[in-house]
């Protein structure tokens, strides 16, 4: 029996310190929210009821812009139907604000020229506007420069990036001009420098009925359902460009960059339905259907609120939330100890070890793909918590209280009152939870942080509750100097007559 509580008491300890150790060995704290690092935050409501994919798709997108923008640390994502953006540090949001409230179009261009990423040119130079086409023919990417064999093999491979082009800064995202019209310089998804200039649009993501990212012949693919009017303009698209590339731009980047038929010695109908292969994880396969699902859906956001907190304001909130909860946490510390003398110092012990859990599991949750960030709600929830676990100490210590008065000694009791308590601790922390967890699920905005760190704290009580309070506790009420210590010793705390704590 000692073996158990003395290892149960041991790794508790030996994973608290590995934990906080590795945390501050990374250098990472907890990620604060607006409301304590100063910024601002955007809330948008879709102008009409929306899916859960599409409001995915919506996310990403403008993910992809607030990080194409050069903002650090922001955070996108859903509640309660709405979708709200924070932008950590922004002195001036206004730009970064329309970008993101623009409505995403999906375009299918071909592809012209390919070209390395952008060189800025001497200074002094004026370069006359983007070309409509490659400098050279040697550059081009289509007809008669890009050929296919009977075999479906290419020699694009051989063909070069256009030179004339790496001095042409990338095309913006900008969806209400007349790009759709003209030819862009856009980068490739996920290749590093390079792009492709792109001519006009001559068909948009309305062709596309539905897609599905599917795992067929050893290598993932994308199966695109097209319109009845969609397939009818692919087909004449298709055939247009036989054997060439036609680039899919979304929002200013190619997702893909198909060779159209490649297999084939002459061009057939689609009937509907297209097929596009490649390099493709998983991932990029099941991101690229969701493009196409949704890319060109005119998901209008409406902006119904906007709160901009200074970098000042933000650290006199931290600095007042945390004044209150260290000030509240020493007046409960004093007490117990006064109250329970030995057994206040496991009090005292207990919160630093959940203390300490919280911050390495807050910092963690912070740089994972939660992005958790702790605001002002989420420390009022820490610091409720802290009363909650302070009963769960009084609840065992009463009971144990309770079984030294009726006879029996500290040894015998601190296992069975334990027992009992624990019931009622468990009782008490289930109830805590399921409202947090009601909070959590039925709530916006900042009452969801104040439930997730209630939650959290809650599920932490119960754990520590029983694999380092218990174990903790009997082995100290097992010790006899311990409980009949004539200032700090257990029968003292308990207010019994040492002679009775053997």
């Amino acid at each position: 029996m000692k073996r158990s509580l003395v290892i149960s008491l041991s790794l508790v300890v030996a994973v608290t310190i590995v934990l906080l150790a590795a945390v501050l060995g990374a250098g990472w704290s907890p990620k604060l929210g607006l409301d304590l690092a100063g910024g601002s935050e955007i809330v948008y409501k879709p102008a009409h009821p929306i899916n859960a994919g599409q409001q995915n798709v919506t996310i990403n997108v403008i993910r992809n812009r607030v990080d194409a923008a050069g903002v650090a640390g922001a955070n996108v994502n859903s509640q309660g139907g709405n979708i709200v953006v924070q932008l950590p540090g922004l002195k001036d949001p206004g730009k970064v604000i329309a970008l993101i409230g623009k409505t995403a179009q999906l375009q299918f261009r071909p592809a012209l020229a390919a070209s390395t990423g952008y060189t800025a040119p001497k200074k002094g130079t004026k370069l006359p506007p983007l070309p409509s086409g490659p400098s050279a023919a040697q550059y081009s990417l289509q007809k008669p420069n890009l050929t296919v064999d009977s075999s479906g093999n290419s020699n694009i491979a051989n063909i070069g990036a256009d030179p004339v082009l790496a001095s042409y800064q990338t095309t913006t995202p900008d969806y209400d001009d007349a790009h759709p019209h003209s030819t862009v310089l856009v980068p490739l998804q996920g290749a590093g420098g390079e792009r492709y200039l792109l001519g006009p649009s001559e068909l948009s993501g309305t062709a596309v009925a539905s897609a599905l990212a599917q795992f067929q012949n050893n290598q993932w693919v994308v199966n695109a359902t097209l319109t009845g009017t969609g397939s009818h303009a692919w087909d004449t698209l298709s055939d247009k460009y036989f054997h060439e590339i036609i680039g899919i731009d979304l929002d200013g980047t190619v997702v893909s960059a198909p060779l159209t038929q490649p297999g084939q010695g002459t061009f057939t109908s689609f009937d509907g339905k297209v097929q596009i292969s490649g390099s493709f994880t998983q991932t990029s396969a099941t991101n690229l259907s969701l493009d196409l699902n949704y890319g060109s859906l005119p998901v209008r956001l409406v902006n119904i609120d906007q709160t901009t907190v200074s970098p000042t304001d933000g650290k006199s909130s931290l600095n007042a939330g945390l004044g209150a909860g260290i000030g509240g946490l020493l007046l409960v510390l004093i007490y117990t100890i006064l109250y329970y003398r030995a057994l206040g110092i496991v009090v005292v012990s207990g919160l630093i070890v959940t203390a300490a859990l919280l911050f390495a599991i807050v910092s963690i949750l912070g740089r994972s793909g939660l992005d958790l960030t702790l605001d002002l709600s989420g420390v009022t929830g820490l610091i409720v918590s802290v009363g909650i676990t302070v009963d769960s100490y009084i609840v065992y210590f009463e009971r144990l209280k309770d079984e030294v008065r009726s006879g029996r000694s500290v040894r015998t009791s601190v296992d069975k009152s334990f027992q009992g308590a624990f019931r009622t601790v468990l009782a008490a922390d289930t109830v805590s939870f399921a409202a947090a967890l009601v909070l959590w699920l039925l709530a916006a905005g900042t009452v969801k942080g104040f439930a997730f760190f209630l939650g959290l704290s809650t599920l932490l009580d119960v754990f520590t509750t029983y694999f380092f309070t218990r174990p903790l506790v009997i082995m100290l009420g097992r010790n006899a100097k311990v409980t009949g210590a004539r200032v700090i010793g257990i029968a003292r705390g308990l207010a019994i007559d040492s002679g009775g704590a053997s």
